[in-house]
């Protein structure tokens, strides 16, 4: 089969794209497709690029704004090219943060406590943590205990302000609707940002999680229902943190995780016996056109 392996995008997740597209581009050679890497560039003709492509599916690598918000699965869709992950009102929904939260909190999940601003837009209490409405790999997130701290062009619109959760940071990740195993995270300076992620060996994962097997159980389930009631599909992760009481908080939820030698998703998958090359061709497998 011919398959494009869609990667790079105009975020500032663009160099984590680049690697779990390659890296997915590697597996699916070695299962013996024919892979085409296309970098969709932020200055080019991201249409023009797929269709010269002349691929039968494609496997999405791409992060962030155009390649998680529905964008690029909008475009697929009218090219008629199946692809993996989620469709695109299920990804629009996870990329935006507030909507999804709504969403989620009508069907009483637990979710990180918003806090509110004031007539100058900066939250009414500290410590709190803010992270943009759009966006992943944790780019903006940062914790902070006094106004000037607050990120240049802090407002209520493009922002969440949220009170910071106490406990087990876990990592679910749900494939073809069954969760894996959480990867429980320990991020060094205690909060799991963009450079905790990526560019600290100080960051421990521990796969299985070392929680009780009850809490361990009750985590798969809500990232799967999670999961359902936002009409995720493919190999979606969910971020939450176990708290002090056993409730499983809910903090965002990534339709397209990375794939890279950092990445939680191979983690789990490995955890429960699923090598990164038979990862990468059942969430192939999972491609299709979603009708919308």
């Amino acid at each position: 089969m011919r398959v494009g392996v869609l990667m790079g995008g105009s975020s500032a997740e663009r160099e984590i794209s680049l690697q779990s597209g390659r890296a997915v581009s590697a597996a699916l050679t070695r299962l013996g497709h024919t892979v085409v890497e296309v970098d969709l560039t932020p200055e080019g003709d991201w249409i023009a690029a797929i269709r010269q492509a002349r691929i039968e599916r494609a496997f999405l690598a791409l992060h962030g704004t155009f390649g998680e918000d529905g964008i690029v699965q909008g475009a697929l869709e009218l090219l008629g090219i199946p692809y993996t992950g989620s469709g695109v009102t299920a990804s629009a929904l996870c990329m935006d943060k507030r909507l999804c939260k709504a969403l989620l909190r009508a069907h009483d999940i637990p979710l990180p406590v918003d806090i509110p601003l004031d007539a100058r837009g900066r939250p009414v209490r500290y410590p709190v943590i803010v992270k943009p409405v759009a966006g992943g790999s944790s780019v903006g997130m940062r914790r902070v205990t006094r106004p000037e701290e607050l990120p240049d062009g802090f407002d209520g619109d493009g922002w969440l302000a949220e009170m910071p959760v106490a406990g087990v940071e876990l990592a679910v990740s749900v494939l073809d609707g069954r969760a894996l195993p959480p990867v429980e995270v320990r991020p060094a300076g205690g909060l799991y940002d963009y450079t905790a992620k990526y560019e600290s060996a100080r960051t421990r994962y521990l796969c299985p999680a070392e929680i009780p097997p009850e809490s361990l159980r009750g985590c798969m389930r809500r990232a799967e229902r999670v999961c359902a009631l936002l009409g995720c599909s493919g190999a979606p992760r969910v971020d939450m943190i176990l708290d002090g009481g056993g409730a499983a908080v809910v903090l965002e939820v990534n339709t397209i995780p990375g794939m890279t030698d950092h990445s939680l998703l191979p983690k789990s998958a490995a955890a429960a016996g699923i090598g990164f090359d038979e990862l990468c061709r059942r969430i192939l497998a999972g491609a299709r056109l979603h009708g919308g």
